[in-house]
Order: structure tokens, then C-alpha cells, then sequence
């Protein structure tokens, strides 16, 4: 039996008692984890730019697990000072953060690196890197005040997104990679685990940028995924602690 985006109606609650942040909550995989999350028992707060869409997530949270929180924030235009007041709000209205789900991204399509808007380079190297290490740099205090933390990234296929044409959003996932691991390092004698998740190719508007014709036969539905976002962001996620889990639904 499946309950709200296909989800099972009843998931273990591994994440009760813990509050987990999702960013670019209302996206593809980020609103099917967000429900997932909550359906594991997890207090969520959800990030944003897109308020009626959070809106609609809030409703769909609040009758599967704990009453969530929305947070709108535009990532693009965010200042390191607005994700700081954003840890000091959570410090100050929920007193805990057990985890971080990055799962924002911005892609506008293929387009030869020659031809590339600057702007548009900028844009999709600023959202898809800078912006989430300014989050996470700004949730560590909070993070390493709980027991068992973790923070998360949602990372694309780094051999496919590495090749001719894919650009600032390429360039900036290899460059998300690259810091997983080093943050990894640097925090491996914390609490809080640092890991990234690679899904299989999803159903998603970023990705139906990229294919107007998608026939790949490993093609599944975002909501195949949101339980292995549940695992890294429960103490079972340990395992993968400082790894790209590589996942195929």
C-alpha cells in the first residue's frame, strides 16, 4: 500500500526525534525525501525559494509526521549573513539540527562552454557549490551539537555531467565532490558524518533540460531514492560515512 508520491505508509521511524533540514525542498528529490523524512519521523525543515509550492509540502508533511517548518530562501541571491540567521532561527525556535539534505540545483541545459552566458556559468557554479558549503558552514555549530549528525549532498552522475556541454553545472558538481570528501576529512573525528548520494537517472525537470526524448531504461521515479536519503540521514548512514553512495533503484 503507498501513501502520499508513492511512499509507503509506513516507514520505519529511524529519524524520530531528530530535526533534519532539506534544501530546494519543492524540487524532484528534494520534496519526495522531505516526505519520507517526516514520515521516519523526522521534525523537517523545509528551504525554499518557491512559497506556495513549501505550502504545499507543509500540508502533505503535517499528516504523515511532525509539523514541519518552512524556511523561504533564494540560494541565488543569498548572503553568507542570511544562512547565518537562519542557524541562529533554528537554535532559537526548534534548539536542535540532527541533519542537512542539500538537494537544490540549478541547470537551464546543454550549451557549448564557448557559447555560455557568464552570468548563467556564475549562477549555476554559485547555487550547485557555493551555496551549499555557505549552508552547511552555517548549520555545523548546530550539527555538532547533536549526538549524530549528518549532512548530505545530492550529487549527479559525475562521469556523465563531466562530459561536452554540460558547463557551470558540471563544472560545479565535480567541484561538490570534491568537497564532500575534504569536509569529510575534516570532520571525521566529529559527530557529524558528511556523505553524498548518487541516484540513478530520475524523473526530474533538471534532468528533462538535459533530454527532451528520455528513453533511458534505468529511468525511475525520484521517490525510488528517498529512502536511501532516509538511510544517510539515520544512524544507519554511518556506514557511508565520508562515501558517494552510488544508489540504483
Amino acid at each position: 500500500m503507498s501513501g502520499l508520491l508513492g511512499l509507503p505508509t509506513r516507514a520505519p521511524r529511524v529519524l524520530e526525534g531528530r530535526v533534519v533540514l532539506v534544501s530546494g525542498a519543492h524540487g524532484g528529490l528534494g520534496s519526495v525525501a522531505s516526505v519520507a523524512c517526516a514520515e521516519a519521523g523526522a521534525t523537517v525543515v523545509l528551504l525554499g525559494r518557491k512559497v506556495p509550492k513549501l505550502n504545499r509540502l507543509y500540508d502533505m508533511l503535517a499528516q504523515v509526521g511532525p509539523e514541519p517548518l518552512i524556511y523561504p530562501l533564494d540560494l541565488e541571491g543569498a548572503a553568507p549573513d542570511d544562512y547565518a540567521e537562519m542557524a541562529d532561527r533554528l537554535r532559537a525556535e526548534v534548539g536542535q539540527l540532527d541533519g542537512v539534505l542539500s538537494c537544490a540545483a540549478e541547470f537551464r541545459g546543454l550549451t557549448p562552454l564557448e557559447l555560455t552566458d557568464p552570468a548563467a556559468f556564475a549562477r549555476a557554479l554559485h547555487i550547485n557549490l557555493t551555496a551549499p558549503w555557505w549552508l552547511a558552514q552555517a548549520c555545523l555549530p548546530l550539527l555538532k551539537q547533536s549526538d549524530d549528525a549528518a549532512l548530505v549532498f545530492a550529487l549527479d552522475d559525475l562521469q556523465r555531467v563531466g562530459q561536452a556541454y554540460w558547463g557551470g553545472y558540471g563544472v560545479a558538481e565535480h567541484g561538490l565532490a570534491s568537497l564532500v570528501g575534504m569536509l569529510a576529512q575534516e570532520l571525521s573525528n566529529t559527530q557529524v558524518r558528511v556523505s553524498a548520494l548518487q541516484p540513478g537517472p530520475m524523473r526530474t525537470g533538471l534532468r528533462s533540460r538535459a533530454y527532451a526524448d528520455d528513453v533511458d531504461p534505468a529511468l525511475r521515479d525520484a521517490h525510488d531514492y528517498a529512502a536511501a536519503c532516509v538511510t544517510l540521514l539515520s544512524s544507519a548512514g554511518a556506514e557511508h560515512r565520508g562515501q558517494i553512495w552510488q544508489v540504483r533503484a
